[in-house]
């Protein structure tokens, strides 16, 4: 078990002809299982070429009927990327990856609202992805960091999740999956959805929550965890020192109206029974010391 993905998972590239697009789908092709999970391309301009062997379909819709694919990873340019969450969540994937950061605010509150309703999961936008190590990687992580092993890991950052499973990994502590749930501020599935999948994930022993400034998302999970959650927690919130109403490099990492500081979700978290440090290299050591 895993979640999210796993080594049966099937998975299109939506941008599969761009740059971004084909680098990271070798990258995922040739991680673990990707050989066979990678099974099909979308470009509406390319239909009937193929790119490292996969064959590329002009709608989502014919990719998921021709290949089984029930997964998308989206590497299409920000002007288009919310267009393209569309159309995957029209052709009823059951999970959607949008790595493209730089997407309109706008765009994603429309796509959002079209998508209640629907069964579709959103991962992202503005995210590294998922990855369940040893069996497949959807994204831009690095996957010779990862090894398999029973730590969940949650983060809305994706270099402070290498961070988080480089640690672990120096501990000798592998990880279930490993979520980027990205840092735009309108975006799919928070920490308490992926959280929840955790709790249930019988080999998911306990988790690394990675938040930042901005939002309630941390504050949301924190409560949760305090009323559901059977396996320990720890957690880091990045941007203790950011100053009020700028934004630190994440769209969705600003401190505004006094709201969504790092020392306010620290104490949520704290209160809620979430060990906390302040200090990122700490994270790995934080969640040995809770593990029994």
């Amino acid at each position: 078990m895993s979640i999210l993905i796993n080594r049966n998972t099937r998975v299109m590239t939506q941008g599969i002809t761009g740059k971004t697009g084909q680098f990271h789908t070798k990258m995922g092709k040739e991680y673990a299982n990707g050989g066979s999970c990678y099974v099909a391309g979308v470009n509406p301009k390319k239909p009937g070429e193929t790119y490292e062997g996969i064959p590329i379909f002009a709608t989502v819709k014919e990719a998921k009927e021709k290949t089984g694919a029930t997964v998308s990873v989206i590497y299409v340019p920000p002007p288009f990327a919310a267009a393209a969450i569309d159309e995957a969540v029209e052709a009823d994937l059951d999970l959607v990856i949008c790595i493209t950061e730089g997407i309109p605010v706008r765009d994603m509150i429309r796509t959002k609202y079209k998508m209640q309703g629907k069964r579709t999961r959103l991962v992202g936008p503005n995210c590294p992805g998922v990855i369940t190590p040893d069996e497949i990687k959807i994204g831009i992580m690095p996957g010779h960091i990862h090894k398999k092993g029973r730590i969940g890991v949650v983060s809305r950052s994706g270099t402070l999740t290498y961070e988080a499973v480089g640690q672990l990994m120096e501990l000798g502590l592998g990880q279930s999956s490993c979520v980027g749930t990205g840092g735009d501020p309108v975006n799919g599935l928070k920490h308490i959805d992926v959280l929840k999948m955790f709790n249930e994930d019988p080999e998911t022993d306990a988790v690394i929550m990675v938040g930042e400034i901005g939002g309630s998302d941390e504050e949301n999970a924190a409560r949760w965890v305090k009323a559901g959650m059977k396996k320990p927690v720890v957690g880091f919130i990045a941007g203790v020192t950011a100053p009020p109403g700028k934004r630190m490099g994440h769209a969705g990492a600003i401190i505004s109206g006094g709201k969504g500081t790092a020392q306010e979700k620290l104490a949520v978290m704290e209160e809620c029974g979430i060990k906390v440090t302040k200090n990122p290299a700490e994270m790995g050591k934080l969640l040995r010391s809770v593990l029994k």
